[in-house]
Protein backbone atom coordinates (compact mmCIF):
# COMPACT_ATOMS: atom_id res chain seq x y z
CA UNK A 1 0.00 0.00 0.00
CA UNK A 2 1.34 3.43 -0.92
CA UNK A 3 2.04 6.09 1.70
CA UNK A 4 -0.44 8.92 2.05
CA UNK A 5 0.60 12.25 0.51
CA UNK A 6 -1.57 14.69 2.42
CA UNK A 7 1.04 17.46 2.39
CA UNK A 8 3.22 17.00 -0.69
CA UNK A 9 0.29 16.60 -3.10
CA UNK A 10 -1.44 19.94 -2.44
CA UNK A 11 -0.20 21.51 -5.69
CA UNK A 12 -0.49 18.39 -7.83
CA UNK A 13 -2.44 19.17 -10.99
CA UNK A 14 -2.85 22.84 -10.07
CA UNK A 15 -2.07 25.60 -12.57
CA UNK A 16 0.41 28.17 -11.31
CA UNK A 17 1.11 31.36 -13.28
CA UNK A 18 4.48 32.87 -12.35
CA UNK A 19 4.75 36.43 -13.65
CA UNK A 20 8.45 37.16 -13.84
CA UNK A 21 9.19 33.44 -13.97
CA UNK A 22 11.97 33.44 -16.55
CA UNK A 23 14.75 34.23 -14.07
CA UNK A 24 15.68 34.79 -10.45
CA UNK A 25 13.22 34.05 -7.67
CA UNK A 26 10.34 33.56 -10.11
CA UNK A 27 12.24 30.85 -11.95
CA UNK A 28 12.91 29.15 -8.63
CA UNK A 29 9.20 29.24 -7.80
CA UNK A 30 8.46 27.69 -11.20
CA UNK A 31 10.95 24.90 -10.48
CA UNK A 32 9.47 24.25 -7.05
CA UNK A 33 5.91 24.20 -8.36
CA UNK A 34 6.87 21.68 -11.04
CA UNK A 35 8.50 19.48 -8.41
CA UNK A 36 5.19 19.56 -6.52
CA UNK A 37 3.34 18.31 -9.60
CA UNK A 38 1.81 21.59 -10.78
CA UNK A 39 1.23 22.85 -14.29
CA UNK A 40 3.33 26.01 -14.61
CA UNK A 41 3.09 28.97 -16.97
CA UNK A 42 5.94 31.46 -16.79
CA UNK A 43 5.53 35.00 -18.08
CA UNK A 44 8.14 37.63 -18.91
CA UNK A 45 8.60 40.60 -21.22
CA UNK A 46 11.62 39.06 -22.95
CA UNK A 47 10.79 36.32 -25.51
CA UNK A 48 14.39 35.12 -25.73
CA UNK A 49 14.68 34.82 -21.96
CA UNK A 50 11.36 32.97 -21.79
CA UNK A 51 12.45 30.48 -24.44
CA UNK A 52 15.67 29.87 -22.53
CA UNK A 53 13.82 29.41 -19.25
CA UNK A 54 11.38 26.92 -20.78
CA UNK A 55 14.32 24.97 -22.19
CA UNK A 56 16.04 24.90 -18.80
CA UNK A 57 12.86 23.75 -17.07
CA UNK A 58 12.23 21.10 -19.71
CA UNK A 59 15.76 19.77 -19.33
CA UNK A 60 15.55 19.71 -15.54
CA UNK A 61 12.03 18.20 -15.49
CA UNK A 62 11.65 16.02 -18.60
CA UNK A 63 8.57 14.26 -17.22
CA UNK A 64 6.86 17.64 -16.76
CA UNK A 65 7.77 18.62 -20.31
CA UNK A 66 6.44 15.31 -21.63
CA UNK A 67 3.18 15.86 -19.75
CA UNK A 68 2.90 19.42 -21.15
CA UNK A 69 3.09 20.90 -17.66
CA UNK A 70 5.38 23.75 -18.79
CA UNK A 71 4.04 26.73 -20.73
CA UNK A 72 4.98 30.37 -21.30
CA UNK A 73 3.50 33.73 -22.24
CA UNK A 74 5.12 37.01 -23.22
CA UNK A 75 3.83 40.11 -21.44
CA UNK A 76 5.44 43.56 -21.31
CA UNK A 77 4.65 45.22 -17.98
CA UNK A 78 6.96 48.20 -18.27
CA UNK A 79 5.17 50.38 -20.82
CA UNK A 80 2.38 52.54 -19.40
CA UNK A 81 0.48 52.92 -22.66
CA UNK A 82 0.03 49.17 -23.12
CA UNK A 83 0.27 47.87 -19.54
CA UNK A 84 -3.43 47.50 -18.81
CA UNK A 85 -4.34 45.75 -22.06
CA UNK A 86 -1.27 43.52 -21.84
CA UNK A 87 -2.36 42.32 -18.40
CA UNK A 88 -5.92 41.68 -19.60
CA UNK A 89 -4.60 39.72 -22.58
CA UNK A 90 -2.17 37.72 -20.43
CA UNK A 91 -4.84 36.44 -18.07
CA UNK A 92 -7.35 35.78 -20.83
CA UNK A 93 -4.78 33.74 -22.76
CA UNK A 94 -3.36 31.79 -19.82
CA UNK A 95 -6.73 31.02 -18.23
CA UNK A 96 -8.17 29.94 -21.60
CA UNK A 97 -5.41 27.35 -21.97
CA UNK A 98 -6.04 25.92 -18.50
CA UNK A 99 -8.03 27.16 -15.51
CA UNK A 100 -5.85 29.07 -13.06
CA UNK A 101 -5.35 28.11 -9.41
CA UNK A 102 -2.47 30.31 -8.24
CA UNK A 103 -0.71 33.47 -9.39
CA UNK A 104 2.75 34.48 -8.21
CA UNK A 105 3.92 38.00 -9.06
CA UNK A 106 7.72 38.23 -8.99
CA UNK A 107 8.40 40.50 -11.96
CA UNK A 108 10.97 43.24 -11.49
CA UNK A 109 13.05 45.64 -13.51
CA UNK A 110 16.28 47.50 -12.75
CA UNK A 111 16.19 48.86 -9.20
CA UNK A 112 15.35 52.57 -9.35
CA UNK A 113 17.98 53.94 -7.00
CA UNK A 114 18.46 57.70 -7.22
CA UNK A 115 19.04 60.73 -5.05
CA UNK A 116 15.76 62.29 -3.96
CA UNK A 117 16.78 65.59 -5.58
CA UNK A 118 16.94 63.83 -8.96
CA UNK A 119 13.59 62.03 -8.69
CA UNK A 120 11.25 63.58 -11.26
CA UNK A 121 7.56 62.70 -11.48
CA UNK A 122 8.24 60.76 -14.66
CA UNK A 123 11.01 58.77 -12.94
CA UNK A 124 8.84 58.04 -9.89
CA UNK A 125 5.93 56.84 -12.01
CA UNK A 126 8.10 54.62 -14.20
CA UNK A 127 9.82 53.14 -11.14
CA UNK A 128 6.46 51.79 -10.00
CA UNK A 129 5.24 50.53 -13.36
CA UNK A 130 6.47 46.94 -13.01
CA UNK A 131 6.78 46.82 -9.23
CA UNK A 132 3.52 48.45 -8.10
CA UNK A 133 0.98 49.32 -10.78
CA UNK A 134 1.39 46.04 -12.67
CA UNK A 135 0.79 43.73 -9.68
CA UNK A 136 -2.33 45.70 -8.75
CA UNK A 137 -3.70 45.32 -12.27
CA UNK A 138 -2.72 41.65 -12.23
CA UNK A 139 -4.67 41.20 -9.00
CA UNK A 140 -7.72 42.78 -10.64
CA UNK A 141 -7.55 40.34 -13.54
CA UNK A 142 -6.64 37.36 -11.36
CA UNK A 143 -9.82 37.94 -9.35
CA UNK A 144 -11.81 37.35 -12.55
CA UNK A 145 -10.16 34.03 -13.33
CA UNK A 146 -9.21 32.36 -10.04
CA UNK A 147 -11.76 30.05 -8.40
CA UNK A 148 -13.63 31.59 -5.47
CA UNK A 149 -11.91 29.36 -2.96
CA UNK A 150 -9.26 29.41 -0.26
CA UNK A 151 -7.47 26.84 -2.41
CA UNK A 152 -6.62 29.71 -4.81
CA UNK A 153 -4.02 32.39 -4.13
CA UNK A 154 -2.29 35.53 -5.37
CA UNK A 155 1.21 36.18 -4.04
CA UNK A 156 3.13 39.46 -4.34
CA UNK A 157 6.90 39.93 -4.06
CA UNK A 158 8.22 42.96 -2.18
CA UNK A 159 11.65 43.83 -0.74
CA UNK A 160 13.37 44.23 2.61
CA UNK A 161 13.96 47.95 1.97
CA UNK A 162 10.34 48.33 3.07
CA UNK A 163 11.49 47.36 6.58
CA UNK A 164 14.94 48.95 6.60
CA UNK A 165 15.23 52.22 4.66
CA UNK A 166 18.47 53.23 2.97
CA UNK A 167 19.71 56.48 1.40
CA UNK A 168 18.85 56.70 -2.28
CA UNK A 169 15.98 54.23 -1.99
CA UNK A 170 13.08 56.60 -1.21
CA UNK A 171 11.25 55.89 -4.47
CA UNK A 172 11.50 52.12 -4.62
CA UNK A 173 11.25 51.82 -0.83
CA UNK A 174 7.93 53.65 -0.87
CA UNK A 175 6.53 51.23 -3.41
CA UNK A 176 7.90 48.25 -1.47
CA UNK A 177 6.18 49.37 1.72
CA UNK A 178 3.01 49.92 -0.28
CA UNK A 179 2.99 46.21 -1.10
CA UNK A 180 2.11 45.46 2.52
CA UNK A 181 -1.09 47.50 2.44
CA UNK A 182 -1.83 46.25 -1.07
CA UNK A 183 -1.63 42.68 0.20
CA UNK A 184 -3.96 43.23 3.14
CA UNK A 185 -6.53 45.22 1.18
CA UNK A 186 -6.54 42.70 -1.67
CA UNK A 187 -6.98 39.88 0.84
CA UNK A 188 -10.34 41.46 1.70
CA UNK A 189 -11.32 42.49 -1.82
CA UNK A 190 -10.47 39.08 -3.32
CA UNK A 191 -11.69 36.82 -0.50
CA UNK A 192 -11.96 33.87 -0.23
CA UNK A 193 -8.98 33.84 -2.62
CA UNK A 194 -5.90 34.24 -0.44
CA UNK A 195 -3.48 37.13 -0.99
CA UNK A 196 -0.04 37.19 0.61
CA UNK A 197 3.34 38.85 0.23
CA UNK A 198 6.90 37.51 0.35
CA UNK A 199 9.63 39.95 1.36
CA UNK A 200 13.09 38.71 0.36
CA UNK A 201 16.29 40.29 1.57
CA UNK A 202 19.38 40.29 -0.64
CA UNK A 203 19.22 37.24 -2.92
CA UNK A 204 21.90 36.14 -5.37
CA UNK A 205 20.04 36.56 -8.67
CA UNK A 206 20.48 38.14 -12.09
CA UNK A 207 18.74 41.26 -10.78
CA UNK A 208 22.08 42.61 -9.57
CA UNK A 209 23.32 44.11 -12.81
CA UNK A 210 26.99 44.53 -12.04
CA UNK A 211 30.27 42.83 -12.95
CA UNK A 212 30.49 39.29 -11.49
CA UNK A 213 33.48 40.09 -9.29
CA UNK A 214 31.73 43.12 -7.76
CA UNK A 215 28.59 41.09 -7.16
CA UNK A 216 30.53 38.29 -5.47
CA UNK A 217 32.31 40.80 -3.26
CA UNK A 218 28.97 42.29 -2.24
CA UNK A 219 27.49 38.85 -1.49
CA UNK A 220 30.54 37.95 0.59
CA UNK A 221 30.18 41.16 2.60
CA UNK A 222 26.51 40.42 3.21
CA UNK A 223 27.32 36.89 4.31
CA UNK A 224 29.66 38.22 6.99
CA UNK A 225 26.89 40.39 8.46
CA UNK A 226 23.94 38.01 8.34
CA UNK A 227 23.19 35.60 11.21
CA UNK A 228 22.82 32.79 8.66
CA UNK A 229 26.30 33.47 7.30
CA UNK A 230 25.17 33.54 3.68
CA UNK A 231 23.20 35.69 1.25
CA UNK A 232 19.81 34.43 0.16
CA UNK A 233 19.64 31.60 -2.36
CA UNK A 234 16.80 31.28 -4.83
CA UNK A 235 16.10 27.65 -3.93
CA UNK A 236 15.55 28.65 -0.30
CA UNK A 237 13.52 31.81 -0.90
CA UNK A 238 11.23 29.92 -3.29
CA UNK A 239 10.08 27.80 -0.35
CA UNK A 240 8.29 30.82 1.15
CA UNK A 241 6.12 31.08 -1.96
CA UNK A 242 5.34 27.37 -2.03
CA UNK A 243 4.26 27.54 1.61
CA UNK A 244 1.85 30.38 0.84
CA UNK A 245 0.42 28.53 -2.14
CA UNK A 246 -0.27 25.48 0.03
CA UNK A 247 -1.51 26.91 3.35
CA UNK A 248 -5.24 27.57 2.94
CA UNK A 249 -5.33 29.17 6.40
CA UNK A 250 -3.03 32.07 5.49
CA UNK A 251 -4.11 35.34 3.87
CA UNK A 252 -3.06 38.97 4.28
CA UNK A 253 0.32 37.75 5.52
CA UNK A 254 3.72 39.33 4.95
CA UNK A 255 6.42 36.65 5.08
CA UNK A 256 10.07 37.63 5.47
CA UNK A 257 12.98 35.57 4.14
CA UNK A 258 16.13 37.61 4.67
CA UNK A 259 18.74 35.58 6.53
CA UNK A 260 18.05 37.53 9.71
CA UNK A 261 19.00 40.86 8.14
CA UNK A 262 16.58 42.77 10.36
CA UNK A 263 18.34 41.50 13.47
CA UNK A 264 21.69 43.15 12.76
Amino acid sequence: MADQRKYTSKLEGKHVLVIGGSSGIGFGVAEAALEHGAFVTISSSNPTRIDGAVQRLSTAYPSAAKANRIASAVCDLGTEATLEQNVVDLFSCVAFARALDHVVYSAGDALAQTALADATLSFIKQAGMVRFFAPLLCAREAAKHLPRSTAASFTITSGAVAHRPMPGWSVIGSYAAGHFSMTRCLALDMKPVRVNCVVPGAVDTELWRMPPDEKQKMMDMLAQKLPTGQAGRVEDVAEAFIYLLKDKNTTGAVVDTNGGALLV
